[in-house]
Parts: structure tokens; C-alpha cells; sequence
């Protein structure tokens, strides 16, 4: 990726947290980079286009973790694989996965795109198994509440990473009845 097409990105991102998607403007983008707003519109022709491309390297992580949760024959495998691997997405990517999951157009823009919207369908598979009962709905969406929340709570901010992924590790597992992976 070019250097003047990462430092829009960048930029973006800085300023979708700071003021959500609907909340920025191209020619925001424009100013906080120095540049025309012309400018912009060369790397990209649209605002979606630019969320898009902001998300895209946390969500082929996501597809990733998906894609190796699946592969696990045991159900326990499949969570512990699939939680592991989403908060460690979460702590490396606190602001924007913080804003993946609470900004609404970046909502709609997944709810709209099917391969987006399938990549969510697939964790909540893995998340709640087929033919889930009441109980593992309602721990599954307070799982993925309690995520977001480690993403925006600036009760969380000073943690260190490893700190947070340890303890949003422990608290999923434990809301998911996921047993740890045996250690020899």
C-alpha cells in the first residue's frame, strides 16, 4: 500500500473514532492530511470506500480466525479458537473494532456487503452452535457486548495488552463454559 494512500487511512481512522463515520467529512480527512479534497477522491471515490479500506485488514484477520475456529472438530475447540482469536483482535485493534461494532453506518455498510455480513454470521455460528438454546444466545451476545465494551471503556484504556487480553480471555470462556486448552 502506497505511503500518501496508508497516511489517508490513518487519518480516517483517527477521525472516525474521534468523531464516528457520519461525523467526518472528506474534506475533513482532506484538512487533517493537508491536501485538496480532489486529492482524497484519487485514492478513493467514496467515504464507504474509505471505511472499507480501513477495516479491511482486522476483518481478513477476523476471516482467519473464522476460518481456523471452523476447522477445529470439538466444539470446545471451535470457541476457544474463535474467542482466543477475537480478542486478541479486540486488544490489538481497541478503537477500531470499538467503532466497527458501535458506529451505525459502519453497521449498515456490514449489514449491506454479504461477504461482511457472512463473515459475522460465521462467528456467531461458532459462537452459539447450531440449534443454540436460550441461555447460550444470552451469553453469546453479552460475550460480544462485553467486547465492545472493552474497546470504549476508558476504564480499560491504561490496561496493557496482555493484561486485557488475559482478562476479557478468562471472562469469555467463562460466560461460554469454555474449557482451556489442556497443558502438558
Amino acid at each position: 500500500m502506497g505511503t500518501a494512500r496508508s497516511r489517508l487511512l490513518a487519518a480516517a481512522l483517527d477521525l472516525f473514532m474521534r468523531h464516528g463515520v457520519s461525523g467526518t467529512s472528506l474534506q475533513m480527512i482532506a484538512d487533517e492530511l493537508g491536501v485538496t479534497k480532489a486529492a482524497v477522491y484519487h485514492q478513493f471515490h467514496s467515504k464507504e470506500d474509505i471505511v472499507e479500506a480501513v477495516i479491511a485488514p482486522a476483518l481478513a484477520e477476523l476471516e482467519a480466525v473464522a476460518d481456523a475456529a471452523e476447522a477445529q472438530r470439538r466444539r470446545n475447540d471451535r470457541l476457544r479458537v474463535a474467542l482466543e482469536g477475537v480478542v486478541d483482535l479486540v486488544v490489538r485493534h481497541r478503537g477500531l473494532f470499538a467503532m466497527i461494532m458501535t458506529d451505525p453506518q459502519v453497521g449498515r455498510l456490514v449489514r449491506s456487503r454479504p461477504p461482511l455480513r457472512g463473515l459475522e454470521e460465521r462467528i456467531e455460528a461458532v459462537l452459539t452452535g447450531p440449534e443454540p438454546d436460550a441461555e447460550t444466545l444470552v451469553n453469546s451476545a453479552m460475550v460480544s457486548g462485553a467486547l465492545m465494551v472493552a474497546g470504549l471503556d476508558p476504564r480499560l484504556a491504561g490496561l496493557d495488552d496482555e493484561t486485557l487480553r488475559r482478562h476479557l480471555t478468562a471472562t469469555v470462556f467463562r460466560m461460554l463454559h469454555v474449557r482451556r486448552r489442556a497443558t502438558s
